[in-house]
């Protein structure tokens, strides 16, 4: 039986390949085709590699492909950086020990709760960690609700204020959202943190199993968002996610308003002292 990390990465090549056209890689039109996209023999073509071998990698096998051969497969897949980062992370050998949620120093919780804007700290599995008052406001008391509760999918899937907070623009944020969780799921695919997440997703949010299926895989960065806020109204931010040097796994993301925003629309909080030391995310 393939191991749940081949099986991602089989799920992903296929994934691609069906996306894809003879037309679009340069391929001459050779006959109608009963399912969409290349087939796998014009891909182990355009990679230079054998079709045995390609079936093998699809079908999740455990073989272990060089770096030369996952870059061709990025080439003849017309992968993005993302998503060729993502494809060597999946051909990579992984020994995970069994996931636990991560620990954040006092000290940079200390900087999330004293800046000025909304701020949270999210794990791997997008645990919310810490927190500031701003982030409160924005979003809803985290404090409040159980461990297992306190993650941002958890929170934008399946909580009906979060899609009342993003209005009309809920779909693209939770697919999003669900396309940087699938790039940390498919290393962790057989840890029973992860699965049952994904478990509970799917059967709490109609959408998942769409978002799912198609495979995307997205970083975090930056970019904005617009809420549709209970009490300040429609409110614009500019978000950027930092890692900490300590622990990659330790993600920053801060809120700040666009410019235009009228002064009352920040949530004011204590001034800051920055501590601690980060560099940007992927």
């Amino acid at each position: 039986m393939p191991r749940p990390q081949r099986s991602g990465l089989g799920d992903f090549l296929r994934s691609r390949r069906e996306r894809l056209t003879p037309e679009e890689v340069g391929l001459p039109f050779r006959s109608r085709r009963r399912t969409p996209g290349l087939r796998r023999a014009e891909v182990a073509e355009l990679a230079g590699i054998g079709v045995d071998w390609y079936i093998r990698l699809e079908q999740g096998r455990d073989v272990t492909p060089s770096a030369t051969t996952i870059d061709a497969l990025a080439r003849a897949l017309r992968l993005d950086d993302t998503e060729h980062a993502h494809l060597r992370a999946l051909a990579r050998q992984h020994s995970n020990a069994p996931f636990a949620r991560e620990y954040v120093p006092e000290a940079i919780t200390h900087v999330v709760e004293n800046l000025n804007h909304p701020a949270y700290i999210t794990g791997r599995r997008w645990d919310l960690l810490a927190w500031n008052t701003a982030a409160v406001e924005l979003f809803t008391d985290f404090g409040r609700a159980t461990d297992e509760d306190r993650n941002i999918l958890v929170y934008l899937l399946l909580d009906p204020h979060a899609r009342a907070l993003f209005g009309d623009g809920w779909a693209d944020q939770a697919h999003h959202v669900v396309a940087q969780f699938r790039a940390a799921h498919d290393v962790w695919a057989d840890d029973p943190a992860f699965v049952l997440l994904a478990a509970r997703l799917r059967r709490g949010c109609p959408e998942f199993d769409t978002w799912w299926a198609q495979h995307d895989i997205r970083n975090s960065g930056t970019g904005r968002k617009i809420f549709h806020h209970p009490t300040k109204g429609v409110l614009t931010y500019h978000y950027a996610t930092f890692q900490t040097n300590e622990n990659p796994a330790l993600r920053l993301t801060i809120y700040t308003p666009a410019s235009g925003m009228p002064p009352d629309s920040s949530f004011s909080g204590p001034e800051d002292g920055r501590e601690g030391s980060w560099r940007r995310g992927p």
